[in-house]
């Protein structure tokens, strides 16, 4: 099993950033994939779900209209699209994916995780 996230890098706030996440080894449409983040010195935390088919879909409330979660089962890749950036937005991203058929924000349900992609907004 591999999660393969990339597309992080350094971004001026209010830019844009696309991160992708490659999946091999497991059937990824009947997985339910996430985005979290760790911040420096922080634990990791939630950023956003999406169900095994990609209808329903869940964001932390600090994301909420400016982040979207997507994904394309033919490709195996989840997308994160990430706009209006802030500094706070600052942190390694990790894709994860979980064996039930919604998203969760419950770190503890995920069973595969990526390495991580570091995205840098500076202010």
């Amino acid at each position: 099993v591999q999660l393969q996230a990339s597309g992080g890098g350094l971004v001026q706030a209010g830019g844009s950033l696309r991160l992708s996440c490659a999946a091999s080894g497991f059937t990824f449409s009947t997985y339910s994939m996430g985005w979290f983040r760790q911040a420096p010195g922080k634990e990791r935390e939630f950023v956003a779900a999406i169900s095994r088919g990609g209808a329903s879909r869940s964001y932390t409330d600090s994301v909420k209209g400016r982040f979207t979660i997507s994904r394309d089962n033919a490709k195996n890749t989840l997308y994160l699209q990430m706009n209006s950036l802030k500094p706070e937005d600052t942190g390694v991203y990790y894709c994860a994916a979980s064996s039930r058929a919604y998203g969760d924000s419950n770190i503890r349900l995920y069973n595969y995780w990526g390495q991580g992609t570091l995205v840098t907004v500076s202010s």
